[in-house]
């Protein structure tokens, strides 16, 4: 189903959860869902700014966001309130779902930046990944969840990373 086509925009409220617990949850337009991949845009949905010291998240800025049916990582592109590239934010969370106007993902704490000019490519949160215990809990998972950043790191360092959102 492609969203383009429509006279006024689809919406879905984007549900992060964590822990078992909704994280965060803010509306978002649907851009495209084919089945597979699904792309929203959203405002940044924090409370004033984040500040995580090689980007910072605020009031204006613009999130495409990726998600997959099958994959275990969201990619979200962010712009600051001009359109101005500052980068992307990968989060490590089991595949998708979309049901009765929701997208909920599961955030498994690993995260990726990479910027705008492919100069900075960071491994996040690995201590509150390993500080989690989903590697006792559910080993499938966390092998998943290591293999996703790893192929997400690989990919933003040898320059084939934005084909992924083709």
């Amino acid at each position: 189903m492609s969203a383009n086509s429509s006279d006024s925009p689809l919406q879905l409220d984007i549900v992060l959860v964590k822990a078992g617990r909704t994280k965060i949850r803010y509306p978002a337009e649907l851009l495209h869902d084919d089945g597979t991949h699904v792309i929203v845009r959203a405002a940044w949905a924090g409370a004033g700014v984040r500040d995580f010291g090689f980007v910072r998240f605020e009031p204006g800025d613009v999130f495409t966001e990726h998600y997959w049916r099958d994959r275990w990582y969201a990619v979200k592109e962010v712009r600051g309130p001009e359109g101005v590239l500052k980068g992307w934010y990968c989060d490590i969370t089991r595949p998708a779902s979309v049901s009765g106007g929701e997208l909920v993902v599961e955030d498994l704490d690993l995260d990726l930046w990479r910027s705008a000019d492919g100069t900075a490519v960071l491994r996040l949160d690995e201590d509150e990944f390993a500080e989690s215990g989903l590697e006792t809990t559910d080993p499938q998972a966390a092998a998943a969840a290591r293999s996703a950043l790893d192929e997400l790191e690989l990919r933003a360092r040898e320059g084939d990373f934005e084909a992924l959102l083709a």
